[in-house]
């Protein structure tokens, strides 16, 4: 059974929500009159009944817009809360995307909420000019940067930790860690050392510990509007550290101190 299926969705409203996720689908009439084709240029075409569309329309779940049918705020939200296994109502409120990480030892795949990661609310945003408040090279070394601290076990910990099996185990009393979480560690640490002390306490603040620009802006006592520039400032470092520009290749020149008429000798 599928999560959807234990919240009591209509199967049909819910197949069509999804489509509708996708982008907006232009509704075609059918021979059969209890069914709608609708149709999307980019992710083909479904058949769904009649009722479903009405009632996602009736329920504001989509709107009609320019002859097209589009799914609203609410309909995507009541979307998440539908494909939850957990609690529903915490999924609507939450964008969960799925990106590749590198590492030493290659990519790895990781779940990243959207909505409680700052770098994803500043990727979205956009500047006076149109472009991105932070590249997708910045927010990919920032979120390297949170897995590597997560991995790590460096987040602190609230109450009595009577689970450690993700960060190693205890053997008399003392915490052994895992060798993934040790390397973790060490590459934090190499990160943070190259980026220096000017710059890694906001990154650690903003990547690590989720904080927002204007808190931090209160903490530190900054200007305001200056986290962001020296966010950026600060991510351009961390990319350039996991990402170092190859060395630049030189020609082979022949250089001497003799004037334009110069000549060699060249001896017998």
């Amino acid at each position: 059974m599928t999560a959807s299926q234990r919240n009591g969705a209509n199967p049909a409203m819910t197949r069509l929500l999804r489509f509708l996720a996708k982008g907006p689908v232009r509704i075609a009439e059918q021979a059969n009159r209890e069914k709608l084709m609708l149709e999307s240029g980019a992710y083909g075409s479904i058949s769904i009944e009649r009722v479903a569309v009405k009632s996602v329309i009736s329920d504001g779940l989509g709107v009609l817009r320019n002859q097209s049918l589009v799914i609203s705020d609410a309909g995507r939200a009541h979307l998440r809360r539908l494909e939850c296994a957990d609690d529903a109502y915490a999924a609507q409120h939450r964008h969960i995307s799925t990106t590749a990480i590198a590492h030493e030892n290659g990519l790895t795949p990781v779940c990243i909420n959207n909505a409680e990661s700052p770098l994803a609310m500043l990727r979205r945003r956009k500047d006076a000019s149109g472009r991105q408040l932070i590249s997708d090279d910045a927010f990919t070394a920032g979120e390297r940067l949170r897995s590597d601290y997560t991995l790590g076990n460096l987040m602190p910990s609230i109450g009595v930790d009577w689970d450690v099996t993700g960060s190693g185990t205890r053997a008399n009393g003392v915490l052994e860690i895992t060798n993934a979480a040790l390397a973790a560690r060490q590459r934090v640490e190499r990160a943070l050392e190259a980026v220096g002390p000017e710059l890694s306490g906001v990154l650690v603040d903003v990547c690590c510990f989720l904080k927002g620009l204007e808190a931090i802006e209160r903490e530190r006592q900054w200007p305001v509007r200056s986290a962001k520039l020296i966010l950026k400032t600060a991510l351009a470092a961390l990319d350039r550290h996991y990402n170092p520009a190859p060395p630049a290749r030189r020609k082979a020149r022949i250089i001497h101190w003799g004037t334009e008429d110069y000549r060699p000798q060249i001896g017998s």
